[in-house]
């Protein structure tokens, strides 16, 4: 124990900092007596923990604080002492920093992924505050991942798994390549075992001869080098790490012989100009591979990582990579975030971190608005984790976003003002439409239009970027407020139908007041603009609600109906048709209803629900109540649509334009020029002057349906026709 913290004292006075080590010896005092009587999983003293993480960011260079607060990390959560204690003893900015730490672990909620998407918001948000707290939170990890062994399989899994998902990606966000490659290769060991053993077996195999390989390129390129002058260039060759390897072989779905770029030779140089020479340089001692050099000096990541890369082909018809960077580059290439630690005298703050965390502040302005953990999850898997594209302006300015983006995302990365009058996109200097797919080094230029008032919600289905899609949001949460309160309550009344309640049910003061706090809202309008806009879902407040609805009646009370897809009260019947129109595999003479909650038309994928004491209900594959309520499989059965059977079924669509004289007299008149049969029509006109028009019509199948949708658009003022599950 004494030799691990002897360790410690050595990697600090190796790194040539000013540190107090009276004071960090205080500090593992203060930590070893407060973890005396604790063990951890393996058996060992507890107090080897935080001298390990203490270590691992002294590795790093950082800070007296950063390296104190790692040595007392767990004494507020796992101890006697108090957030108070920390602070008469060691000082404020210490306190912070472990109460940072036991914050983002002190968390208790009703599911898993609420807890990991609360989790990260906390992280998240202490990151904008002070980095330090997750580089202690990270190096926190890397150790517990490397004494993994000691907990059961079940805890390896859940940990091995959260590691790849949040922690490492964090690392690779970071720019933190080291802590990056050790994070995957340990969760690899324990997620893919079998994978691992044998990745580590072919590459331990071929060392030799990998060996042999690099040093006779190495040779070569030192060499030309020196014949060049440039003498104070380092060379060296590594094997990628395990898991690069592995994902490489599985998307490529290639064994490790096929992988080329198993090993990569870094030269690291003096000056950028020193880089693009020495490219050069190489390009003529070994034949380069077409379309396969990177210019990440030119275009940095978003981590700050910079280099020249390329795939070269050597001795052996053998395919290797060559990376080209300075020393300065190779620093924040190993360390990430954590080479830029240099603080001003008297200031605990980074000099330049607000220019290195830009994308974190955007990342925590874009999730505001973000209330549902899994939408928080997806975004944050796309925003953060994501590989990206580098795109131009016409200006020659680079724009980097997630990959898969389209002109609406980088038009909103420009300006909402821009995004909200977009009319079109040029890439490369021809016209593309506003769902392409931008690729690196594409030239974008946007199209706008003064007439145009703001975007289109099926710009929602298309964009990639949560930057986008908050922003388009937030223009329908300011513009068409009323709107909004008006479909909120809409959702509300079908979720409620549904689910067989009332409004006077759930409704109850108290119960609203649950959801308003949780969810930050000020009033029920508010919920109802933010369900119309699609902050939040009816599903989940009215789940919500039910939830406490439930708590206040006894299971006996509730009735039968319980045993149905959801809800506890009676609702009215599905239209039953009989069995006309649809066939039930393996039985005749059934009563046959189709579903309101999703009304499928002929031409729609369809599944059968065996119902009590109501026939076959028939539902879209595609029903929320189908495919969210857990497994009912048992009562799922195959149905399908009767060929030659001309029944009528009633579609509903919801269409939406510029509201001017004859608007509902041309649209009428439309689907009676189809000879198709109105049932039901409700329009009304918004304080914005916009038509909201929903219509239900008797049709046959879905093509006779799409027939009418194309028709109603053709209208001039209509701007939007889509078909209605309700």
């Amino acid at each position: 124990m004494a030799g691990n913290f002897e360790e410690l004292l050595e990697k600090i006075e190796k790194s040539g900092q000013d540190y107090d080590i009276k004071l960090i010896r205080e500090a593992f005092e203060f930590a070893n007596e407060a973890h005396a009587l604790q063990l951890r999983e393996s058996g060992e003293p507890y107090i080897i923990h935080p001298v390990e993480v203490a270590c691992i960011l002294a590795d790093l260079e950082f800070d007296q604080p950063t390296i104190i607060a790692a040595l007392l990390h767990d004494t507020i959560e796992d101890t006697k002492y108090t957030f108070t204690d920390i602070q008469q003893k060691f000082g404020d900015e210490i306190a912070s920093l472990v109460e940072g730490v036991t914050k983002l672990d002190k968390i208790a909620y009703s599911s898993r992924e609420e807890e990991q998407a609360e989790n990260l918001r906390k992280m998240f948000l202490a990151m904008a505050r002070d980095i330090r707290v997750v580089m202690i939170k990270l190096a926190d990890r890397i150790h517990n991942m490397r004494t993994l062994s000691a907990r059961e399989p079940s805890k390896q899994i859940e940990q091995a798994k959260e590691t790849i998902e949040i922690y490492a990606p964090l690392a690779h966000r970071l720019g933190m390549y080291r802590i990056k490659s050790e994070l995957e290769d340990l969760s690899l060991k324990y997620l893919e075992p079998e994978i691992y053993r044998e990745l580590a077996e072919a590459v331990a195999e071929k060392k030799q001869e990998r060996d042999q390989y690099i040093d006779e390129i190495i040779q070569t390129l030192r060499d030309k080098l020196n014949e060049l002058g440039f003498k104070n260039a380092h060379i060296d060759g590594r094997a990628k790490h395990f898991y690069s390897i592995y994902k490489k072989m599985k998307n490529q779905h290639k064994t490790i012989d096929q992988i080329y770029d198993i090993f990569a030779v870094r030269i690291i140089v003096d000056t950028v100009q020193d880089c693009y020479a020495v490219l050069g340089a190489v390009h003529e001692i070994f034949k380069p591979v077409p379309g396969r050099v990177k210019d990440y000096i030119a275009m940095p990541k978003p981590n700050m990582y910079q280099s020249v890369h390329t795939i070269l082909l050597g001795p052996n018809a053998t395919y290797f990579e060559v990376q080209i960077r300075t020393r300065e580059m190779h620093r924040v290439a190993e360390f990430g975030i954590a080479a830029h630690w240099k603080y001003k005298e008297g200031n605990s703050k980074n000099s330049d971190m607000d220019s290195k965390l830009a994308w974190l502040r955007q990342f925590l302005e874009d999730q505001k608005e973000i209330r549902d953990e899994k939408d928080f999850m997806e975004t944050l898997k796309v925003d953060l984790f994501s590989d990206r594209v580098y795109v131009f302006t016409p200006k020659g300015d680079v724009k980097d976003l997630s990959s898969g983006s389209c002109p609406i995302d980088f038009a909103y990365s420009i300006h909402s003002a821009v995004g909200n009058k977009l009319s079109g996109a040029r890439v490369n200097g021809k016209i593309v439409t506003l769902d392409y797919k931008l690729q690196t080094g594409d030239m974008v230029e946007i199209l706008t239009l003064s007439s145009i008032v703001g975007p289109s919600r099926d710009w929602l289905k298309i964009v990639k970027t949560n930057q986008a899609r908050n922003k388009i949001n937030q223009w329908f949460k300011k513009e068409r407020r009323e709107e909004n309160i008006i479909r909120g309550k809409e959702s509300i009344d079908r979720e409620l139908k549904k689910n067989r309640l009332t409004h006077n049910q759930l409704f109850k003061n108290e119960w609203i007041e649950i959801i308003l706090k949780k969810y930050n809202f000020q009033s029920l309008d508010d919920i109802y603009a933010a369900i119309g806009y699609g902050g939040i879902t009816a599903s989940k407040v009215v789940i919500t609600l039910r939830d406490e609805y439930k708590k206040t009646i006894k299971p006996e009370e509730i009735g039968n109906d319980t045993e149905e897809l959801r809800g506890t009260s009676r609702k009215k019947p599905d239209k039953d048709y009989g069995n006309e129109g649809i066939i039930v595999k393996d039985i005749d003479n059934c009563l046959v209803r189709i579903s309101r909650c999703c009304n499928p038309l002929p031409g729609d994928s369809i599944v059968g629900y065996i119902t009590r004491g109501r026939g076959v209900s028939v539902h879209r594959t595609d029903c929320k109540n189908i495919t969210s309520e857990g497994n009912h499989d048992e009562r799922l059965i195959d149905v399908s649509w009767a060929s030659g059977k001309k029944v009528l079924y009633v579609a509903t669509l919801l269409a939406k334009g510029s509201d001017r004289p004859y608007l509902l007299m041309e649209v009428i008149n439309k689907i009676g020029e189809l000879k198709m049969s109105l049932k039901v029509i409700n329009a009304r006109v918004t304080k914005e002057n916009k038509a909201i028009m929903n219509l239900s019509v008797e049709i046959t199948d879905t093509e006779q349906l799409d027939v009418l949708i194309k028709n109603l658009r053709k209208i001039d003022g209509i701007l939007e026709v889509i078909r209605s599950k309700q």
